[in-house]
């Protein structure tokens, strides 16, 4: 090959070489943006992601609060047909005992009864288990109740996965909202509650 085709061969190789670095660097750089972009469309899916579930614990929670106002001021009221003399009401009592902690909804007494009330926007069994469970550790956080005959209540707005018929077979009695916003006790009279004191059965 003489010198000057030589030269123009390798010319030609240097000129492609350019050009395909060229493109490899656009194609680079696309790549790069869209990249940016993904990241972007990505942050924004997570910070959506993020306010759908601040927005729907809102409403978890703003549900949760407006089924415990229904049930409140009725409670004492619904536990006394039934023949339970409850007479004080506690929102919210807690106990602290070796660094664990217990929280109940709502708790109703007299001077020998208590019924303990949990309260859910949606009930499902998972929870009454849960209830149920806790139920079972009462005294160990609330030993005043040692000698009293203790009974536990579930509240819904929405009851799935039969829950309520659950309850009602733990031996808990189940509140439920009926007509226009009216709380009931949901068992007929023929149910018998399950008395949770520690030296009953």
């Amino acid at each position: 090959m003489a010198e000057q085709d030589w030269r123009e061969a390798v010319a030609e190789v240097w000129q492609l070489f350019r050009e395909t670095s060229a493109e490899i660097k656009e194609t680079s750089a696309q790549i790069k943006e869209l990249k940016d972009r993904f990241q972007e469309t990505d942050m924004k899916f997570q910070e959506t992601d993020k306010r759908i579930n601040q927005v729907t614990g809102l409403f978890t929670s703003q549900w949760g609060k407006m089924i415990e106002a229904l049930v409140q001021p009725n409670a004492l009221k619904l536990f006394q047909e039934r023949g339970i003399e409850v007479h004080r009401v506690y929102r919210r009592a807690e106990s602290q005992r070796n660094g664990q902690t217990m929280e109940l909804d709502l708790l109703l007494e007299n001077d020998r009864q208590v019924v303990v009330v949990e309260v859910k926007s949606t009930l499902r069994v998972a929870d009454v288990q849960e209830f149920v469970d806790d139920l079972g550790q009462l005294m160990d956080f609330f030993p005043r109740y040692q000698d009293y005959e203790v009974y536990g209540a579930v509240a819904g707005l929405e009851m799935v996965e039969e829950a309520d018929r659950y309850a009602y077979r733990q031996g808990l009695f189940v509140l439920g909202v009926v007509g226009e916003g009216l709380i009931r006790i949901k068992n007929d009279q023929n149910f018998r509650p399950r008395d949770w004191g520690s030296t009953k059965g």
